[in-house]
């Protein structure tokens, strides 16, 4: 499989098991293996995951995909790994997740998941979403690696 950054769509699809309207990354620009990984997440107004605002301010994309759309970046981080290609990886649990900002539409999201223990079956990442710089979500989750359903 042929990593040239920045990965496109096709790629991203090549690598994860998710497909649309589940598949949450668009791009990833940077991967240095078995370190960090970063990636990209246009919020467009047709999400079909949109909510409205309390406030009435215009839908914005909850919190709970933006951390979704971290793992996912981050299992392309683990299952980019030759070793690693046939296997698929469970998200086991998250840990000190923080929402700081909304993401609406027109959005460009930059999600960040960075290396902090790794094992040949278990590992933990830390993940960020910035918008515009800010930290929109930032925390830790915790998966395993485990064979294909054959």
């Amino acid at each position: 499989m042929d990593l040239t950054l920045p990965l496109d769509y096709q790629a991203i699809e090549r690598i994860l098991p998710h497909r649309y309207p589940f598949l949450l990354v668009d791009r990833i620009t940077e991967l240095e293996a078995d370190k960090r990984i970063v990636g990209v997440k246009n919020v467009s107004a047709n999400e079909r995951y949109l909510s409205p605002t309390v406030a009435g301010s215009g839908p914005v994309l909850p919190p709970t995909i933006l951390t979704e759309a971290v793992a996912q970046v981050g299992a392309i981080l683990i299952l980019s790994k030759p070793e690693n290609r046939e296997k698929l990886i469970y998200f086991m649990g998250i840990d000190r997740v923080r929402f700081k900002a909304m993401a609406r539409p027109g959005d460009v999201v930059e999600i960040e998941a960075r290396v902090k223990r790794l094992r040949s079956r278990m590992g933990q990442l830390e993940g960020f979403a910035r918008i515009n710089g800010q930290v929109a979500v930032a925390g830790r989750m915790t998966f395993a690696l485990g064979p294909t359903a054959s």
